[in-house]
């Protein structure tokens, strides 16, 4: 009986006898041969390592003798293109995240992320305000990290990438529509990417930015509190009337006796691509002097970091470079880089710090223009945090957008208040004190309440004494009351410490030139305006300067003309009225043709005679209704003036005592109804001489008729034209330009004024325009 066979013996057995498979690989080579050529140990032997490393060395020599032989890399632009990449990634964070700053040292770093984290040595937890911000965080590193490098990459691939050499025989034009034809075949990728980045931008619809803290422009407001810019604006509702000051007190620069006559409304251009109703409409709400120069110095938008922007300066004549400082471009510059250097206004107290993130969802709110949100979000925080200046700041802040967005004066009136109250507050930080008072009197002033707004800052001064831009502030704020004395010590005060200040020397040298002291005001006002200090780039100032030069015989006035010329400030060296509506036409001397107001003009002709003998009976009473010119005009002599009409009203009673001249008139509103000009009889006695002067504005034209003239003696310049009058004949010409008049007769001159419509005015223009 045969012994059963072990089957796993013979499972073994066959196992032993099979004789691995050749596999064939992906190149066809069979692994056994691959196995065997290899010497069956796997891998690649020293030799071969070395020979491969030659291979590579020896390319990588040949590749760069034919790159330098070939010259097929520019290597200038490479090195320039690589200066030009200066992205740090650091910065371009800290940029973004700084608005999560928790700590207030004005960046983020650790410290901030422990407190959204919870991790502060006091403990606490992930609350949802910190994590929606630690996600805001994350969305801003994945942004800006991808950008970085894609920008990066895009630069090395640019390098790399071999310029397109254009055909010398092929025209421009052809290579130019050859070069769309073939899309993107011969620009380097980076340069397309970039491109279609920018157009999928430009396709996004317009992003609406938020609105500023001014309301509807108050910031930007003129010396005059009365008068406005020429701003084409949507309508504005009748509530939103800002409160007279006139009221209150004279204003320096419409009533002083020895004012210059540089009244009416600056010049701004329509807004293009509006309705014919809107490029019509303009603004006519008081504003202040130097609001406008004072936010040179302006109050810190509250966790915002502010660029400020630097005016380009035009070239002047060559002849006259060498009269100003070199610094006078420069030291602007110089002086907004240290200032955008300083430190951000610290607004937060130390228990408002850990409040930050509340605040900063209701500034979001305010910033983004959801003022009715950010005002109601603010409302809550004051009530939850009665004691903090933060909020209240802040719930100012969104009142006074809200007023702007309203136009409700009553809103303005508010936020007003709830500056006060966050001023007011214990714990308030000694920036947010003043950030916050300055807005209060900037809004005080925009309502005309000038006495409110002098106590403001007269209260900020006490505050901060040492402040000479608060000074500076305090000084307009006594000329816009008319208070001249008071100003002039101010700035005496403030060129007493800092006499290179320059906005101090031109107010100072305006204020010495309305006391008719004329050679003591030059130097304060061309230094001023040399220094290019903030707030000195003004055509009032040029105007005055320019005014001062001539009566003292300085044929550099032109020069100073000139250059506000090229500022942006008087249309011409001829023409250099400061309140005027773009684009009128503009000639020194009109024919009544010209002007279309010809029936106007035959009347005055036809009846001058009438007019004549009204206005010599009123000469010839005993207590005569001539008043003396009152605005500082004339070198010498006596110059008399009878008024009927001004800023398109009645004068009083006056047309009772030349009835028949104002019936003429009644009929003619281009003339009655002229807001910007005057109806009067103006005499002139013997040796007198008007200095060289201007207008206010470019709104009217001037039309003079002679009534009793001497036969010689008596001449007037407007620019470099001279003419004489007649008995009964018209004279038209624009006095925006610089006229002169001379009475060297034996006998008196008189003659009839009437002002008239610039006639390219529309209707609509003339019933809004402001009043001068």
């Amino acid at each position: 009986m045969e012994e059963p066979i072990c089957e796993e013996a013979i499972l073994a057995e066959e196992i032993l006898e099979v004789k691995p498979a050749a596999v064939v690989n992906k190149n066809g080579v069979k692994a056994e041969a691959t196995v065997a050529a290899s010497g069956g140990g796997g891998g690649f032997s020293g030799t071969k390592i070395f020979t491969w490393f030659m291979v590579l060395a020896l390319l990588g020599v040949w590749s760069s003798v034919a790159v330098v032989w070939f010259d097929l890399v520019d290597y200038d632009n490479v090195i320039e293109r690589a200066k030009e990449f200066r992205f740090n990634f650091s910065e371009v964070l800290q940029g973004k995240l700084s608005a999560y700053d928790a700590d207030g040292d004005g960046d983020f770093d650790v410290e901030d992320a422990k407190v959204l984290l919870g991790l502060t040595k006091d403990g606490g937890e992930i609350t949802n305000e910190n994590a929606d911000s630690l996600e805001e965080i994350f969305g801003i590193l994945a942004e800006e990290g991808s950008d970085w490098f894609y920008g990066f990459f895009t630069f090395l691939y640019d390098v790399i990438t071999p310029p397109v050499e254009k055909d010398p025989e092929i025209p421009e034009s052809q290579t130019a529509e050859e070069e769309g034809d073939a899309g993107l075949k011969e620009r380097p990728v980076s340069v397309v990417l970039r491109e279609a980045k920018e157009e999928s931008a430009v396709k996004e619809p317009d992003a609406v930015p938020p609105p500023d803290d001014d309301v509807d422009g108050s910031q930007n407001t003129d010396v005059e509190s009365e008068i406005q810019a020429a701003v084409s604006l949507p309508p504005i509702s009748d509530d939103f009337i800002p409160d007279d000051s006139r009221d209150e007190a004279t204003h320096p620069y419409e009533d002083e006796n020895d004012a210059i006559d540089t009244k009416g409304e600056l010049v701004e251009k329509a807004q293009p691509q509006q309705t014919v109703e809107e490029s019509k409409q303009y603004n006519d709400q008081p504003g202040s002097l130097e609001t406008k120069e004072a936010e040179a110095e302006s109050v810190p938008e509250p966790e915002a970091d502010v660029e400020p922007e630097v005016e380009s300066v035009p070239e002047l004549e060559a002849e006259f470079v060498p009269q100003l400082k070199e610094n006078a471009e420069d030291q602007p510059k110089d002086k907004l880089k240290e200032k955008a250097k300083k430190k951000k206004p610290k607004l937060l107290n130390k228990f408002e710090k850990t409040i930050k993130t509340e605040i900063d969802a209701a500034e979001k709110l305010r910033k983004k223009g959801k003022v009715e949100e950010a005002v109601r979000a603010f409302e809550t925080l004051v009530l939850q945090y009665p004691q903090s200046p933060r909020c209240r700041y802040g719930k100012a802040l969104a009142e006074d957008g809200l007023a702007e967005k309203m136009l409700s004066n009553d809103m303005l009136q508010k936020a007003i208040a709830t500056y006060k109250e966050a001023s007011e507050l214990p714990n308030a930080t000694p920036d947010l004190i003043k950030a916050t008072l300055k807005k209060r009197a900037e809004r005080q002033q925009f309502l005309g309440r000038m006495r409110g707004a002098l106590a403001t800052l007269e209260k900020l001064v006490q505050i901060f004494p040492e402040d000479v831009a608060l000074k500076n502030d305090l000084g307009v704020a006594h000329l816009l009351i008319g208070d001249n004395k008071s100003a002039k010590r101010v700035y005496e005060e403030v060129l007493a410490v800092a006499p290179s200040d320059g906005f101090a020397k031109v107010h100072y040298g305006f204020i010495l030139k309305s006391e008719n002291k004329i050679a003591e005001s030059i130097p304060f006002l061309r230094d001023g305006l040399e220094s290019g200090d903030p707030g000195t780039d003004d055509g009032r100032f040029y105007f005055h300067l320019g005014d001062a030069l001539q009566r003292m015989g300085d044929d550099s006035a032109y020069k100073w003309y000139e250059r506000g010329h090229q500022r942006g400030h008087f249309a011409s060296v001829w023409q250099r009225s400061l309140y005027n509506v773009d684009g009128l036409k503009a000639q020194p001397w009109w024919t009544p043709k010209d002007t279309g107001y010809m029936d106007l003009v035959k009347t005055l002709e036809r009846n001058w005679r009438i007019i004549r003998d009204e206005a010599l009976s009123v000469m010839d009473k005993t207590t005569s209704l001539f008043v003396p010119e009152e605005e500082n005009l004339r070198e010498k002599g006596e110059w008399g003036q009878f008024t009927l009409w001004q800023q398109g009203k009645k004068a009083g009673e006056s047309c009772r005592s030349v009835p028949k001249t104002c019936g003429l008139l009644e009929r003619y509103p281009e003339a009655t109804g002229c807001k910007r000009g005057q109806i009067k009889f103006s005499v002139m006695q013997p040796g007198t001489h008007v200095w060289p002067h201007t207008g206010p504005t470019n709104c009217r034209l001037r039309m003079h008729l002679g009534l009793v003239i001497p036969k010689t003696g008596c001449k007037i310049r407007c620019t470099n034209d001279t003419r004489a009058w007649e008995e009964g004949k018209v004279l038209i010409f624009d006095d925006s330009f610089e006229h002169e008049v001379w009475q060297d007769a034996d006998s008196y001159r008189l003659i009839f004024i009437v002002d008239v419509w610039h006639p390219e005015l529309t209707q609509y223009q003339r019933q809004t325009l402001s009043p001068i």
